[in-house]
């Protein structure tokens, strides 16, 4: 693997004392391929919701805009190349990420900014309706790339996605000019797909869909995207490998039985993943409207 490009990221989710998802593997997965993260909880819990009732602690409004301020005015602003936002315990966390963006752009124009919508699946939203407006009103309009899943999508954009065109189409609707959507449809049977799709490409990358994996996997797929492009690859190749990552990590986690992802016992799957993944290319919207 060829060293990354120097740079930090800000790495802006959930944490939770036990377990894989949030921040707990974003971080690890940038940190393992190279990036120093610097990690702002949104909330914190002894693990993931699904588990069980828990604890929640959700940063306050005047503490998270302390910690957002904080950061504007840290002396290592300069080693900042991207920020990757999650899960968001409150519609106000919108505003401070926003702000954070807005101001790290004013020193740096081309920060990357990756915004992962998370607000829901396939059994609806599991944030209050005000913090996903927040998102979709706030975030989404800064962002180089988003990385909602299907569900998430259709609802930014209010419209039902039963095929691939019609996930492209309200993909490329919404403003990013990067977009990955997480749960695509698939073209072979019993698989899923991560659909991509900017300017210069519409790719779906699939593989075999495995049954009731571990929370986390979405925000693994957006850390180990946003990963490979600060490391310079095209994007084809960077949705094969994230794609690949996540897809050996879900198939080992499953074997050893384990609730949570395996992350720590995995890390070779992050760096280099031999899973195989089929990559298709698809009529990218433009193309359409110009035949």
């Amino acid at each position: 693997m060829s060293e990354p490009a120097s740079g930090a990221v800000i790495v802006i989710s959930s944490h939770v004392i036990r377990g894989s998802v949030g921040n707990r593997a974003a971080v690890f997965a940038l940190e393992t391929l190279g990036y120093p993260v610097w990690a702002v909880p949104t909330v914190i819990l002894p693990w993931h919701p699904g588990h069980g009732p828990s604890t929640r602690i959700t940063v306050s409004e005047g503490d998270f805009n302390s910690l957002i301020d904080d950061l504007i005015r840290a002396p290592w602003t300069g080693e900042v190349r991207a920020v990757l936002s999650g899960y968001l315990g409150a519609a106000y966390q919108a505003e401070g990420v926003a702000r954070l963006v807005g101001a790290l752009r004013e020193k740096n124009p081309d920060l990357f900014y990756a915004c992962d919508p998370v607000m829901g699946d396939a059994g609806g939203l599991y944030v209050p309706e005000a913090t996903a407006i927040a998102m979709r009103d706030r975030l989404l309009p800064l962002a180089s790339l988003a990385t909602p899943n299907r569900f998430e999508l259709s609802w930014l954009c209010g419209v039902p996605l039963e095929t691939n065109a019609a996930i492209l189409e309200a993909a490329l609707s919404l403003g990013p000019p990067r977009m990955l959507v997480s749960s695509a449809i698939p073209m072979m049977h019993g698989s899923t797909g991560n659909l991509y799709l900017s300017g210069n490409h519409a790719l779906l990358a699939e593989h075999r869909l495995i049954d009731n994996p571990p929370n986390g996997t979405g925000d693994l797929l957006a850390a180990l995207f946003v990963a490979r492009l600060l490391e310079g690859l095209k994007e084809e190749r960077a949705l094969q490998l994230a794609t690949a990552s996540v897809f050996e990590i879900i198939a080992r986690t499953g074997k050893r039985g384990a609730d949570e992802l395996t992350l720590e016992r995995d890390a070779s799957s992050l760096v280099t993943p031999m899973a195989m993944v089929q990559m298709r290319r698809l009529m990218h919207p433009s193309q359409k409207r110009r035949s």
